[in-house]
This record gives structure tokens, C-alpha cells and sequence, in this order.
């Protein structure tokens, strides 16, 4: 059995690398993911943590280091956010092109312009296709849980991909919650030694991310395409054997009050709980509504949202993000997923939260009577709609 303690989201990630016996911390702090760096520099210089906290000159060269480490066979975590997740993508798709098992905690901030340091999902959202995979927790338990399972899945053989795990910026980064902390010998038996395939080794030399002609990029990324696919069977196979050993369920979508639901809310991270304070609100009210949590969002859940998708005759997507001229990206990627589905129910998309709005009953209230006014009509007549605009605001020309 662990031991309870009440810590915010940062020291939920930073303790979950601890537990992982990670080798090597490259950092650059940035709100609202400092707490990590600092966390980590607190265990190392306590003697509870054997490893390298390496303070680089940006997030550039956070991943730089880290990109190299990891190809010396360490096992390596890091944390960033928003603008310092934008100065990694280079380094980001690197990264995944050498198939490096590195772990970012990424306080999920929205981008600048304006500035701004609250949440949403801009940041990751604009990385869903450098090749790491993606998972969001709705509270600071499952930040924890899913930073010691993502070591354990990108590490697995059949995947060997890097894993970042979003956490709210403030909403859970830095919101004490009581979070149950597992007992070392019980994460070490979970989480064995990372044993690399390959490492740089000056015995025994080869070659890390080199020159890929026409003749050979294509195959590269092929084997990329089919490591993330692989990533969908270890993903449950690991969540499977975390419950067997901790007791905690998780699911790569996880559903709730859905088996009579004609409006399927569709959430990921922190919003998931009100969501189903909602859905709890509206039965109430004996509006027949159930909801959904993407838990993994690389390699995204087709086959899961395919399931929910036919118990439902609206689906209502909740974006904490926007794709500029298309939609949000979790409806894009849901209406992917059901484009050659024969039935599929009607898809309303939400532009909701965005930096660090708050999302409230009222604006369930809202999406619910925008959802029934389509049912009613039978067709989409606007598929997106942004909640909780300020007029004022627009009409003023701010």
C-alpha cells in the first residue's frame, strides 16, 4: 500500500519521475511547469534521487539534452509548457524520428499572442503530429499514474515512441488534491530498469537519426506509423496491469452514463469531472445526456469513439483548442474517425475554456440546448460554436 498525500499536479509528475528511477532531468523552467525542475532539484540534493538535473540555456536545448541522454541508454524526463513546448518541436519530432522513450510533463498553457499563462490545450494540440504519443489527466492522481505508465509503454520494444502527459496549467499544476503515491519496491516491480536496444556507445558505434535519402525516409516513417499503432495494445495491456497492481482503472476512453444518451458530451482532462456533474444535473432535469473521456489522444481511440459514437444521436466535442479555418482538433480527429461509419450520429463541436476561461453548468446548459435544437432539426446547421464569448467585448472591438 502507498501513502496519501495532498500535493499539487507538478509534484504529482515530479514524484511519478522519482518513482521511476529516472536516470536524467533536463530543464528550462517556464509557468506553470517550474515546480517540476524544482521538485526534482529538492530529491536530488535531499539524497532521495540518484540523478543528473541538467539546467539548460532554453527548451531547445532541454530537449536537446534530453534527445541525447536517452541515446546513451539513460531513462530521461522533463517538463515544459506552452511557448517552451513551441521552442522543443524541433526537437520533438527528433526526437520520436530516433525512437527515444523520453517523458515530458507539459502543464497544458495556452499560446501566446496575447500573452497568456492559463489553460488550455493549444500547446500539445499543436504537436499531435510529431510523433509522441498523448495522454491527459483529469486530476492530479492520474498525472501521477499515467507519467509511471508512460515510461512503461514507450519503453516497451513494440513501441519505443516519446509520451507526453498534459496536466492543467493551475487547474491541477498547482490545485492540491490528496493523491495516493505508491511504495518504491511496488513501482520498481511495475517499472523495471529501462534496458535500451540501442545505445551511442564509443565500443561499439553506430549511427542515431542520420542522413535519410528518398531511398530510405519513407520506410523510416512507415515503421514510426506502425510503432504508434502498435503503441493502441500495449497502452491497455499496461493500463490493465497497473490495475491488477494499484488498483486504479484506467481506459483509453472512459465512458459515463452513456447507454441511454442521445448527447454524448466528449471531454479530455480536467473539464471530465464537471462534465459529469452535468450529466448527473441534466438527468435530473430528465435530459437523456452521458459523457465520454479521451484519456489517450495519441495513438488516438478510434475504435472507442466508433463504440460511443453509435449509443448516441448528437455527439458534443469539447475543444480547449483551435485548428484556425477548420474546427477544434479533437472534432476533427472524431470526425475522421467516423467518416466511413454508415450510421453515425450528428457532431456539434465546442470551442470552450479557452485561456483558462472557466467552464461552468451554465455552459453544459448551453451546449445542451444547442444540441437538443439540432436533434429537434434533425441536421447540423453550424457545426461549431465558441461558448461563452464575451460580447461586449467583440462589439467593442477589444
Amino acid at each position: 500500500m502507498g501513502v496519501k498525500q495532498v500535493v499539487k499536479g507538478n509534484f504529482a509528475t515530479a514524484v511519478a519521475a522519482k518513482l521511476a528511477r529516472v536516470d536524467v532531468v533536463p530543464a528550462y523552467p517556464i509557468t506553470p511547469s517550474t515546480l517540476f525542475p524544482e521538485q526534482i532539484s529538492q530529491y536530488i540534493a535531499n539524497g532521495e534521487m540518484d540523478a543528473e538535473l541538467l539546467l539548460t540555456e532554453s527548451e531547445h536545448s532541454a530537449m536537446s539534452a534530453a534527445i541525447g541522454a536517452s541515446a546513451a541508454g539513460a531513462r530521461v524526463a522533463t517538463a515544459t509548457a506552452s511557448q517552451g513546448l513551441k521552442l522543443m518541436s524541433e526537437m520533438l519530432f527528433i526526437a520520436s524520428g530516433m525512437r527515444l522513450p523520453i517523458v515530458a510533463a507539459i502543464g497544458n498553457r495556452a499560446l501566446s499572442a496575447p500573452i497568456n499563462i492559463w489553460c488550455d490545450h493549444s500547446d500539445t494540440m499543436a504537436e499531435r503530429d510529431s510523433g509522441w504519443m498523448q495522454f491527459y489527466a483529469e486530476n492530479n492522481q492520474a498525472a501521477l499514474d499515467l507519467m509511471l505508465m508512460a515510461f512503461k509503454i514507450a519503453e516497451d520494444h513494440r513501441v519505443l515512441l516519446p509520451a507526453m502527459v498534459g496536466l492543467d496549467a493551475f487547474v491541477l499544476t498547482h490545485t492540491m488534491e490528496g493523491v495516493d503515491v505508491p511504495l518504491q519496491e511496488e513501482v520498481d516491480e511495475f517499472l523495471p530498469q529501462y534496458k535500451p536496444l540501442y545505445t551511442l556507445d564509443v565500443k561499439n558505434p553506430m549511427t542515431f537519426g542520420s542522413f535519410g535519402t528518398p531511398a530510405h525516409y519513407m520506410e523510416f516513417k512507415y515503421q514510426q506509423w506502425e510503432a504508434m499503432n502498435n503503441a493502441r495494445k500495449v497502452i491497455d495491456e499496461v493500463f490493465k496491469e497497473f490495475e491488477e497492481k494499484f488498483g486504479r482503472k484506467y481506459e483509453q476512453v472512459s465512458e459515463y452514463r452513456t447507454d441511454d444518451a442521445d448527447i454524448i458530451f466528449i471531454t479530455m482532462g480536467s473539464v471530465s469531472g464537471t462534465a459529469r456533474a452535468a450529466v448527473d444535473r441534466l438527468r435530473e432535469k430528465g435530459i437523456k445526456v452521458g459523457a465520454a473521456k479521451i484519456v489517450v489522444f495519441r495513438p488516438f481511440p478510434h475504435e472507442r469513439i466508433r463504440e460511443i459514437a453509435k449509443k448516441a444521436k448528437v455527439l458534443a466535442i469539447l475543444d480547449r483548442a483551435v485548428s484556425f479555418g477548420m474546427s477544434g482538433p479533437v472534432f476533427a480527429d472524431i470526425s475522421g474517425s467516423l467518416i466511413n461509419e454508415e450510421k453515425r450520429p450528428m457532431l456539434l463541436d465546442f470551442i470552450i475554456g479557452l485561456g483558462g476561461r472557466d467552464i461552468t453548468f451554465r455552459d453544459f446548459d448551453e451546449m445542451t440546448e444547442i444540441s437538443m435544437k439540432t436533434l429537434e432539426a434533425g441536421k447540423v446547421e453550424e457545426p461549431v460554436h465558441w461558448i461563452n464569448l464575451r460580447k461586449e467585448l467583440l462589439e467593442g472591438g477589444a
